[in-house]
């Protein structure tokens, strides 16, 4: 970790030792560097070192770069570690393949230093991106589960959940991209129930209407618990908190907002909750059939759930029955 806080660490793979001095002189002073001779050296390096990038000859004895390339890729370990090809290999077909394999740049000998320079900079700063949309995942992740510890659902019921709104999104019209922002974060629709008592939040009989008054605020203390940041993923999931128990005929909480000025987000997610919660079993009730939850919602269409969404769920079943089966309750 220490490494990681510092300077970035790159592999350097040749089995020309004047390359590696040449690489050595130019990179030295801005990056930590480990040097390999050979394929298999190469392999054992990035296993243990996990370099945040790889700069890899081609032809060498044994092992081309090519091939050591495409062992890095078939490993979770070292998949996702950048390799840019240096080489004098210059036909078009020879970049093609490096591109083909895996690699995501292609240098060719004699190298320019400031091309050098510039495509590790660049290469470097698209990895400290992926690490960073990585770490908020993570942290929006962990949050999720932090509330189920609070709530008598399971975690099987967030996952469900989750993609099931992906599912809709998708039917919507959302880009791939912004599908798969939705997925992650739904589970962080009831980050609130954090903020409410336990009192509250266990207690096996019906809310009084002072109880349900205080639960109805969890919407609300998921958006201030997720704040206000420049993060896309954090911003959709305190809307996702924020509005999911919105009802398009306006009579939700806790905004009573109504129709399109519901975010799309908020009302995906509501459709996929609710199906789910429904056709799952839990300590206060049984699961209902899927035929039953299905007349509830078509009757709601309109009152609680926005009506294209409603047709969205019924047309794409199958691939959210499938989600179902796989991820069932214990």
């Amino acid at each position: 970790m220490l490494r990681k806080l510092s300077k970035p660490t790159i592999l350097l793979v040749d089995d020309e030792p004047v390359n590696l001095r040449v690489l050595k002189q130019l990179l030295g002073q801005h990056y930590s560097l480990v040097f390999a001779k050979n394929g298999e050296e190469a392999l054992r390096l990035a296993s243990e070192q996990h370099p945040n990038l790889i700069l890899l000859d081609v032809m060498m004895p044994g092992m081309t770069g090519f091939e050591v390339c495409q062992r890095l890729k078939q490993h979770d370990a070292t998949s996702a570690i950048p390799v840019i090809f240096v080489t004098a290999l210059n036909e078009e077909h020879d970049e093609a393949e490096g591109f083909n394999v895996g690699g995501v740049d292609y240098i060719t000998k004699p190298i320019s230093p400031t091309v050098v320079l510039a495509r590790v900079k660049t290469h470097l700063s698209l990895v400290q991106a992926d690490e960073l949309m990585r770490t908020r995942l993570q942290v929006v992740q962990r949050l999720g589960r932090a509330a189920e510890y609070k709530d008598n659902e399971t975690g099987m019921h967030v996952l469900r959940m989750s993609h099931y709104s992906k599912i809709l999104a998708l039917a919507y019209g959302f880009s791939d991209a912004a599908a798969e922002i939705l997925l992650h974060a739904a589970p962080m629709h009831d980050i609130g129930k954090i903020g409410i008592p336990d009192s509250i939040m266990l207690k096996p009989g019906k809310l009084t209407k002072e109880e349900f008054d205080i639960m109805k605020t969890h919407p609300q203390i998921g958006a201030e618990i997720l704040g206000d940041c420049d993060s896309e993923l954090l911003l959709i999931a305190k809307s996702v908190a924020l509005t999911h128990h919105e009802k398009w005929n306006g009579s939700g909480y806790p905004n009573r907002l109504s129709g399109e000025e519901i975010p799309v987000e908020g009302r995906i997610v509501a459709v996929a909750d609710v199906f789910d919660a429904l056709t799952s079993k839990r300590p206060y009730k049984e699961a209902w059939s899927v035929e039953k939850t299905l007349d509830l919602m078509r009757s709601e269409k309109g009152k609680h759930f926005e009506p294209k969404l409603v047709d969205l769920l019924e047309e794409n079943l199958p691939q959210i029955l499938a989600i179902k089966a796989r991820w069932q309750d214990d």
